[in-house]
């Protein structure tokens, strides 16, 4: 049972989050004191700079050879319940698309860990519940953001080929049709169907081409981001220090910290701004924002509760592995949406209503749970 000091100590840890986001809202909203230009500039910071070294800081500090399986297994399994739940309905209402598979995964699966969730759960289960999360958060940056990315970039792709793509069948059907009508003998004929067979290899060969193509644009998104080499090289430096036990020296921790630290302040005053800069709070409508808090902290939690079971896990690891599950809506799928226009009002609303959310959500799972 969660005491009224459990309570306290939640807030303790995530009002000053609330705080940097309100304050960011008034200074654009009332006291106008950032331009447009200058709330792009201060975005540009949080994620070129203060995120990635946020993340190499929760990464650096986690010990890779003492991971919780049971716990990373759990999360792999719940995202590929997610994928194949959501690539079954995108292929039963929105054929051709993909904008439900990539939404649906976004919002069900990939919830705010680093900026909310640590905070958050160590006010409720102390240091162990920080160390966990921060595994949850390696396994997030390095593997579920880049397949994200990978499927905005699919859906980029395929988007940029399928006019051209229709339009040579179109002509190809016509030809075809066109030469059934005129050419009657036997060698014609022969020589249209070895028409065609050079035509399922042109065919295999743009496939080819087009998967290429979408590699490379992933490689080159990769590459361009801070928080891909800030992943990796926290992941490389926790693997070398707690291998042979070796320690930054301090004027380069510190140099890290500093900045780290201010870290999570930083990207809750970011999202102030954006929210001060949309025309309304909630884009989408109330519909669709009712849709994805369903899917954020229902079907999510609903979805690593499975897994969580099936491995048998109690205790604090059984408690933070289904309450992270229902942490807000995550910024940087957000970030994606926007950068791809792939239902970012979605996104936005789920990160903007589901901050307000997250404390009394979270103390009714750790209620449900703790009584089970």
């Amino acid at each position: 049972m969660i005491s009224w000091e459990d309570v306290y100590h939640v807030l303790e840890a995530t009002v000053p989050l609330y705080v940097a986001m309100a304050l960011a809202y008034l200074s654009v909203r009332w006291w106008k004191l950032f331009t447009p230009d200058q709330c792009s500039v201060i975005n540009k910071f949080v994620a070129k700079i203060s995120i990635p070294l946020l993340s190499y800081h929760v990464i650096s500090t986690n010990n890779p050879y003492h991971m919780n399986l049971k716990l990373l297994l759990a999360d792999i399994v719940q995202k590929f319940l997610a994928l194949i739940i959501f690539a079954i309905l995108s292929k039963v209402y929105i054929k051709g698309s993909i904008d439900l598979l990539i939404t649906g995964f976004s919002v069900s699966t990939l919830p705010n860990t680093l900026i909310v969730g640590i905070p958050l759960l160590k006010g409720l289960y102390d240091d162990e519940a920080a160390q966990l999360l921060g595994q949850i958060v390696v396994l997030q940056s390095l593997l579920w953001y880049t397949l994200l990315l990978f499927l905005f970039e699919f859906r980029a792709a395929k988007e940029l080929s399928s006019p051209a793509s229709e339009n040579s069948v179109h002509m190809t059907d016509n030809h075809f049709a066109h030469e059934v009508a005129i050419e009657e003998d036997e060698m014609e004929t022969r020589e249209r169907i070895h028409s065609r067979t050079e035509e399922k290899k042109s065919i295999i060969i743009k496939f080819r081409n087009k998967s290429w193509l979408i590699l490379s644009m992933v490689g080159r998104k990769l590459i361009s981001n801070p928080n891909t080499y800030a992943c990796l090289v926290g992941l490389l430096w926790s693997l070398i220090s707690n291998r042979w036990a070796i320690v930054l020296p301090t004027i380069i921790k510190n140099s890290i910290s500093i900045l780290a630290n201010g870290g999570l302040g930083m990207a809750m005053f970011s999202l102030g701004l954006f929210m001060a800069s949309q025309s309304r709070i909630i884009a989408c409508g109330l519909r669709m924002l009712i849709f994805s808090m369903v899917l954020r902290f229902i079907v999510g939690p609903i979805l690593m509760a499975i897994p969580s079971y099936t491995l048998q896990m109690k205790g604090t690891l059984l408690n933070v592995a289904i309450i992270q599950a229902s942490l807000p809506q995550g910024i940087v799928p957000f970030v994606f949406a926007k950068d791809y226009d792939v239902c970012p009002d979605i996104l936005s609303a789920g990160v903007i209503v589901g901050m307000f959310l997250a404390i009394p959500v979270t103390l009714v799972y750790s209620l449900i749970i703790d009584r089970d």
